[in-house]
């Protein structure tokens, strides 16, 4: 093993004990996020199955399955990558890995705590922002941790030169504190009134949904895909210029056209979502251009398809969260299954198959040990990309024709939502096949975690044996 190797390894090491805290919690919270969401679902084809719990009607469950989606498995997921890339590209250990072990564990707790919050009545009522404020401020402090320590990562690299990946992960470290603060103190805290409050929860919503998500997930992408393709990145000024753009334009989306707000807002964020296409186009560029001519020869259903589809998605969310402000576009698929249609594609086709490309590459690696399911895990990136179709397009197409009934004031609002089960129908399928793919992602997760365990278990067996061993041949 030659030195550079060795310090991978050391590297890697340093992150284990963090990485399957973090990874391991985001993999059951993936479960009861796809749980809940069809329950959810399942409110619509037979609500009068969950009428006697108010604790599984659709105004609570939904929320709690949107949140434990993002907060649980998404944040968490999106710490460990970004704690493990600053890592192996500054070419430095992780020091102290307990400290992150610990807000590991104190951030899955404030995630339980909020779901158990929402489902028994206690939201906030604003959207990405449900959790009590109970729940907040464990997130709020175990973000902190893991993002210091993260810095202190960064700060100490041993290659002093910084490259695309490592300017969007630590953009996202410092993003997520400022939105969710500012957030949880206009809103929860001190909350402000009129107008000023849909606008601060319209600009929540977007800055995190939108920008910190593709902070970290492109940032990941931009690492993995030259890698897995065994070639340096060749774009890095492009690169530079999406990031930028992304930042700058992303941030200022998210105020819908019929908000009864001062109408240079909507217009502001029209704008701002139009030029979105500017880092949308720079993104897809630098990512063909790291995978160009070597497509064909790495499409082995690994790792390297999750990191590409998710692109893909990321791409046409983005045209999506355009359309949606486009006023034209606007008065059609404001307040219908659309917009959950785009948000959906966001978490789940973009954000959740990059990460699981990058889990499914990092964890074995730190943990030493080869995932327990490998062929699962290939059959995976067809389950979850069937999943993500068939949940994504119905919505999006119902909710089209959703807009153009309601526009209709001869059509009833009972004939529209009927009009509309088929599509919640299928979309139900897709909730059912996402549920299955991420099973198989949780075995692989866990059993990868239980073979760490009991190879740790049989070390200190080991140890406890031998000098009772070495005692007994003495005497």
């Amino acid at each position: 093993m030659n030195e550079i190797e060795k310090l991978d390894s050391e590297i890697d090491a340093s992150c284990r004990v963090s990485l399957l805290a973090l990874f391991v919690g985001a993999a059951f919270w993936l479960v009861v996020a796809s749980v809940l969401g069809l329950i959810a679902s399942l409110n619509f084809h037979m609500p009068e199955a969950f009428a006697n719990c108010p604790w599984l009607t659709y105004g609570r469950v939904q929320p709690a399955a949107d949140d434990a989606l993002l907060y649980g498995f998404c944040i968490p997921a999106g710490l460990g990558v970004a704690l493990w890339l600053l890592a192996r590209s500054g070419r430095t250990p992780v020091r102290g890995a307990l400290v992150p072990f610990v807000a590991a564990h104190l951030w899955h707790l404030g995630v339980l705590v909020g779901l158990i919050g929402i489902l028994a009545g206690y939201s906030t009522g604003f959207r990405w922002l449900e959790f009590p404020r109970g729940a907040s401020s464990p997130l709020f402090y175990a973000y902190l941790l893991l993002a210091l320590w993260a810095m202190m990562t960064f700060g100490a690299r041993r290659e002093r030169a910084t490259s695309p990946p490592q300017w969007f992960l630590v953009a996202a470290l410092f993003w997520f504190p400022w939105i969710y603060s500012t957030a949880n103190l206009l809103l929860v805290a001190w909350p402000v009134r009129g107008v000023t409050q849909a606008v601060v929860a319209w600009w929540f919503g977007d800055n995190l949904l939108f920008v910190w998500l593709a902070l970290v997930g492109v940032g990941a992408a931009f690492y993995f895909l030259p890698k897995f393709c065994e070639r340096p990145p060749q774009t890095f000024y492009l690169a530079l210029f999406a990031f930028w753009t992304l930042v700058l334009f992303g941030s200022l989306c998210g105020i819908p056209q019929g908000a009864p707000v001062p109408a240079w807002l909507p217009v502001a964020s029209s704008v701002a979502a139009a030029l979105l296409l500017v880092p949308l186009l720079a993104v897809v560029i630098v990512a063909w251009r790291a995978v160009r001519g070597s497509v064909l020869s790495k499409w082995d259903h690994g790792p390297f398809c999750f990191v590409g589809a998710g692109v893909v998605c990321f791409f046409l969310s983005g045209l999506m969260w355009m359309a949606l402000a486009c006023p034209e576009i606007c008065r059609v698929t404001e307040f219908t299954w659309f917009v959950p249609a785009q948000a959906q594609l966001q978490l789940y086709g973009f954000f959740a198959l990059t990460m699981f490309g990058a889990i499914y590459h990092i964890l074995p690696r730190s943990a030493g040990f080869e995932l327990p399911f490998p062929k699962l895990a290939r059959a995976q990136f067809w389950i979850s990309l069937s999943g993500v179709a068939l949940l994504v397009a119905p919505l999006a197409i119902g909710g089209v024709a959703q807009g153009r009934q309601l526009q209709n004031p001869g059509i009833s609002f009972a004939v529209i939502s009927n009009s509309t089960l088929p599509f919640l129908r299928v979309s139900t399928t897709g909730q059912l096949l996402l549920l299955l793919g991420n099973l198989i992602f949780v075995l692989n997760v866990f059993g990868l975690a239980s073979a760490w365990k009991r190879s740790v278990l049989k070390k200190a067996l080991a140890l406890v044996k031998a000098p009772l061993e070495t005692a007994e041949v003495q005497a």
